[in-house]
């Protein structure tokens, strides 16, 4: 037995919990679950069906938890594992699954494929079978902190920018703030003004927060990779310069896979409760709105519609608060036929970070494409940095004229003046 295929079963094994049992069990093979995953329904290829990406944990499961195959394994009928049914899958799990859940929604009797096919990828994971770009990136997270390889000295330079744009002060590393803010790698790279509008609206609405020199970056790489080792430890960096400066609250910035490792899964990987608060943005910029702290003025001619980031939303439950914050500054605003707990991914998750499923999932944006041009929209929002990211490669190879806003951004843009003096 190979060393790789050692380790991978070893994982598996580690897996099957009652759960996966009781799932394995139940699955009636109905098939459901195709018409919820846009890898299927935009390729029609039967391997993308959500169960059958959970096969290497089912073949393990069956072989050797199941009545059946523990008979069949005795008498040496049951075909074992192989590292070829590993490796076959690899691409299935991480290049046709972003793992935005939907399937888990649809399933009639409740399996939770998405969390099966995270186990799957666990394995891989551990055994050293994943995409050499989620590799690399999962490197640059654990070596230099950030997915990207982005530094300090590079936030420290976007600060800078943002300092001078607006005349306020970006606090860094203040003990004792009620908010300890993060940032994912896209907002760093690819969005600043994230930064400059958080900057806008905590000073509009005089909320105590501050950015950690140490504890910067959201971005979760292990989650995506499948790897619970590597994001128990990014969860940790995260922890400790949180209790360093012994903040009440960390807010998760506009990420699907960052609200997901802190929020739910953080505390389970780190085997620990959290000695702070975890909310997302959103959810902070709603309870402001509510408390009359934030005031907004003007509205948005041209017509809007949101697109729900999976984590967020379907994952996380964060769907009233963006349409609570959108509702004062949306004149002309349409949902999507399927929006909300059932809205449909635009293809990104870990399969953003992989460049050998670029085309793949390009052809997956084609359901996104289809949902936005119901609407007749000129303008999608969202609140996930990766999504955005996603869904402008996609407008941009289809020739989409659509433009792509941050929500936090525009409610930083619509703030209301304050009279002079306060």
């Amino acid at each position: 037995m190979s060393e790789k295929l050692e380790k991978g079963l070893e994982v598996l094994r580690s897996e099957v919990d009652g759960k996966v049992k009781s799932f394995f069990s139940s699955c009636v093979n109905c098939g459901i679950c195709a018409e919820s995953c846009l890898f299927y329904t935009e390729t029609l290829d039967p391997r993308y069906t959500p169960i059958y990406k959970t096969e290497p944990l089912r073949k393990l499961w069956r072989n050797e938890y199941s009545l059946w195959g523990k008979f069949t394994s005795a008498i040496g009928f049951a075909k074992p594992m192989t590292e070829a049914d590993l490796s076959d899958w690899e691409e299935l799990v991480y290049d046709g699954c972003s793992m935005c859940g939907r399937c888990s929604m649809v399933c009639p009797v409740g399996v939770d494929i998405a969390g099966m096919i995270f186990k799957v990828k666990h394995a891989l994971s551990k055994a050293g079978i994943s995409p050499e770009g989620l590799v690399d990136a999962t490197q640059r997270a654990v070596d230099i902190g950030s997915p990207m390889g982005i530094t300090l000295k590079t936030v420290q330079a976007m600060i800078k920018h943002v300092e001078a744009d607006t005349g306020l002060k970006i606090p860094v590393d203040v003990e004792g703030a009620d908010y300890l803010a993060l940032l994912s790698s896209n907002e760093i790279a690819l969005y600043p003004e994230y930064l400059e509008s958080l900057a806008k609206i905590f000073d509009h609405a005089g909320v105590s927060w501050t950015l950690s020199s140490e504890a910067f970056e959201a971005t979760n790489s292990g989650l995506q990779i499948g790897n619970k080792t590597i994001a128990g430890q990014l969860v940790e960096r995260v922890v400790a310069g949180a209790e360093k400066l012994k903040v009440k609250t960390v807010i998760s910035p506009e990420c699907g896979h960052a609200y997901t490792a802190l929020r739910w899964e953080g505390p389970n990987f780190i085997g620990k409760a959290f000695s702070f608060k975890v909310v997302h943005i959103l959810e902070l910029l709603d309870e402001l709105q509510a408390a009359g702290r934030i005031k907004t003025s003007g509205k948005e001619a041209e017509r809007l519609t949101f697109h729900d980031p999976c984590s967020i939303v379907r994952r996380g439950g964060i769907d009233a608060q963006p349409r609570n914050l959108l509702q004062p500054i949306a004149e002309d605003f349409v949902e999507m036929a399927d929006h909300g707990n059932m809205n449909w991914c635009g293809g990104g998750g870990g399969v953003s970070t992989n460049e050998r499923a670029e085309q793949l999932k390009l052809t997956a944006f084609n359901r996104k494409k289809s949902q936005i041009e119901e609407t007749g929209a000129a303008a999608v929002v969202t609140a996930c940095s990766n999504c955005r990211m996603v869904m402008e490669e996609g407008v941009e190879t289809n020739e989409m004229d659509i433009e792509l806003l941050g929500l936090t951004e525009m409610i930083a843009a619509h703030l209301e003046d304050r009279p002079a003096g306060q």
